[in-house]
This record gives C-alpha cells, structure tokens and sequence, in this order.
C-alpha cells in the first residue's frame, strides 16, 4: 500500500488516470462483470444507477426494510418514492413474498440488499421482477464475492452498487465505490453521470454530477484485492468458530445461512433478548460491539412522513431490539473468539 500511494504521488495521478482505469479493470473481473465504473462512495453508486436507470417523480421503488439509510435515501434523490418490504425473519434479507405484496401499478424497481455480507433470495427477486417488468439494482455495499447458488453477487440485476468504505471486506483508506454491469449502454450512462455528464473533459453531453474515485483510494484497493479471497475464507472460518460455540449457548441466536448462498459475513450478528445487557456486558470486558442498524428504516425520523407502524414489518421490527455485531475481522485469532465465546457463556 505504501508503494502504491507513493506511485499516485510520484505520477501526480490523484484525478481518474491510470490507477483508477485499472482498478476498475481488476474490480469487474474480480466480480465476473463486464464493466466496473468507480465513483466517489457507496451512496453516489446506488444513485448513479437509478439516475442512469431514467427514475421519475411519482416512480416507486421497493426495497428492504433494514439497511443503512443510503439505500432508501438514494431512491429519493433520484426522484421515486421509497416503499419498504419486510425482511425474512432469518436471514436479515428482503423477503420476496413482502415484494409482491407492496406492488402497484407505479412501482418501476427493486433494490435488495445483500445484508451483513448474506445473499438475498435472487431466483424469488429475479421472477418478480420479469413477472412485473421491473428492474432490479443489487446493494453489495457489504457482500464483496458472495455467491447465490454459485454466481457472484451483482450479476443478477441491471447493475449493481459496491461501497469500499474502510470498513468493508475490500476498503479503501477513504470513501470510495463503484457500479458494476454488463450493459454496456448503461455503463457509459452511468460513467458520464459520474463525470459532470461526459467522457470527454469539456464535452458535456448530459447534466451530471462530480463523483470520482481518486486515483490514491484506487491504488490501495488495486494493493488490497488479490487478498480479497483470502481475507473472505478467513471471514467464513471464523464464523464457523463461532456459529460452533454459540449454537450451545441459550438465548444465542446465531446468522443463518440459507442454502445455496455464500455468506462472506462482513458483519457477524447473532440475535439475543437481552441485547443491550450482553453488549454493556462485553464491553464492561474490553471487547467492541455494534449495532446494525438499532433503528429499522421505516421507523426513523427521516420517514415519519410515511407513518409506518411496527405491525406492517414485523421481523425487521423485531430484529432491531435484538441484533448485535460480535468482532468480526480477517485476522482475528481464535483466543479473541473464544474470550468473546467465554464471555457470552458467562453472561
């Protein structure tokens, strides 16, 4: 990674130029696409591509009902109308059937998230959405190589969105992220978007905005990808580790993992009824927790408009009381595992 910055410096390529060119390159292999076009952070790339998707005022769009705020705050500024579906009640992933039900005649897309690094139901989504002729943009902010029935995350839908905020499996040491797709017309859309609306400098041929990866941030991820694959096995054992050990223990629910999905667990989120007692509990112990996310989307301040009640999404209300992020990182050893294990069992 020092090498990397140093190159960016020594060739004063801070702005798109070569380092972001091949990073896009490596990234839309990496992912099994055909285009990557990278941009400022996560929340730019979900609205690049319903910007480039031609959403209008009056449009909905569905999507799940717990998730970080970017994903339904980007259908808005793109000009459409959030409508939240429920998730599943096991996997913390949107639920198809809760899709259905919230279609009307003015609903144009799906955004599915593939939360906490699980794989939503692709195959339901996918029907749906050519049932209804909708189109679908999958949320990969946390799902970095995860697999649904063997094929890569964000190769379902019309195009798909990456944040590489440094928290994430593949981080940047800053905002940064990325659309991928195999349209190639969507692409270029979505490319000009990024770049004040043309590829060319000075040849606007749209209105766009100003969202670009600097070519610092692509350097470092260029560093960090050939690591991706192992830093995920890491991830996948570890949570063997734990899904092992806390199985055993009451009041512990452990992630489920659906069939045929690959969960590359970004976050590992077990549920308990004592949530906030077992966290002031670890944390008494020295061992950081989070909560993803305390308040479901429905339920926040920022969608008070919509007054939304508890009973209209049951898990996802629910779920919020009760999840809580245990460490979870490529390099964790299994003496921290098991501290935290041990600490759980004696709570």
């Amino acid at each position: 990674m020092d090498g990397a910055i140093a190159a960016v410096i020594r060739d004063n390529a801070f702005i798109r130029g070569s380092y972001v060119d091949e990073f896009e390159r490596q990234f839309a292999d990496a992912v099994d696409v055909k285009h990557c076009v990278s941009c400022a952070n996560g929340t730019d790339a979900l609205y690049l591509a319903m910007a480039a998707l031609k959403v209008e005022p009056g449009d909905e769009v569905i999507t799940t009902a717990h998730s970080w705020i970017s994903t339904s705050a980007m259908i808005t500024h793109a000009g459409a109308r959030v409508v939240f579906a429920d998730t599943d009640g096991a996997t913390f992933t949107i639920d198809p059937a809760a899709i259905e039900a919230a279609i009307t005649p003015r609903t144009v897309g799906i955004v599915p998230v593939h939360l906490y690094g699980q794989p939503a139901d692709m195959d339901a989504i996918m029907a749906i959405a050519r049932r209804h002729k909708l189109w679908v943009v999958e949320d990969c902010a946390q799902a970095h190589l995860a697999r649904y029935k063997g094929q890569q995350v964000g190769t379902f839908g019309a195009a798909a969105t990456y944040s590489f905020y440094p928290g994430k499996n593949l981080g940047a040491m800053g905002d940064a992220g990325a659309i991928v797709t195999n349209d190639s017309a969507l692409a270029e859309h979505m490319t000009m978007l990024a770049r004040h609306g043309g590829l060319i400098k000075h040849q606007h041929r749209i209105e766009g905005i100003n969202s670009r990866l600097d070519g610092i941030q692509a350097a470092i991820l260029s560093a960090k990808l050939p690591h991706l694959t192992v830093w995920t096995k890491a991830r996948q054992d570890a949570a063997k580790v734990y899904d092992a050990n806390l199985n055993q223990i009451e009041n512990v629910v452990v992630p489920s993992v659906a069939a045929e999905r690959t969960h590359v667990y970004h976050l590992y989120t077990i549920k308990h009824s004592r949530r906030d007692a077992l966290a002031a509990h670890l944390g008494a112990n020295g061992i950081q927790t989070a909560i993803n996310y305390p308040t479901a989307l429905p339920f926040l301040a920022a969608y008070s408009r919509l007054k939304h009640r508890p009973e209209q999404f049951p898990n996802a209300h629910g779920d919020q009381g009760q999840i809580l992020s245990l460490p979870m990182f490529a390099e964790i050893t299994r003496d921290q595992q098991f501290e935290v294990i041990d600490l759980i069992r004696a709570f």
